[in-house]
């Protein structure tokens, strides 16, 4: 049973791997845990947000540290009520970004880009905002 168990095991990893190539070099893929991560801020779940950032940003920030850092810097972010994806590319550096445009809670729209770095998953290493002039 144990022989059975590690060949089946053996022939899945080519596949494993060949996934984790497939989710790497698509872009559509790195918008993923953006849209994951701003739901579970939505639901005030910041334990899970957190294990959507890369390690550059968990080395920084302590899961509260990362808390008190969306909710003073990205309300918009923070307490979303609309988001929705407008772009993404890969970069020759092996990094994505992923545009999205967010309306807050508090009524104020912003276009964020997303920096996303692959850590064995896509996983967010950085984001910027600015106003949003167009209506979503």
């Amino acid at each position: 049973m144990k022989r059975i168990a590690l060949g089946l095991a053996l022939l899945l990893l080519p596949l494993c791997a060949a996934w984790a190539q497939a989710e790497k070099s698509s872009a559509k893929a790195a918008a993923e845990p953006v849209v994951k991560q701003l739901e579970a801020f939505r639901r005030d779940d910041y334990d899970t947000a957190y294990t959507f950032a890369s390690e550059e940003i968990r080395a920084r920030f302590d899961r509260p540290g990362f808390e008190a850092m969306v909710r003073g810097g990205y309300p918009e972010i923070a307490r979303s009520t609309f988001a929705s994806v407008t772009g993404t590319g890969l970069r020759p550096d092996g990094s994505a970004y992923v545009t999205i445009k967010i309306r807050g809670a508090n009524g104020q729209t912003v276009e964020a880009l997303y920096e996303l770095v692959w850590q064995g998953a896509w996983k967010i290493n950085g984001v910027a905002t600015r106003p949003d002039t167009g209506i979503i």
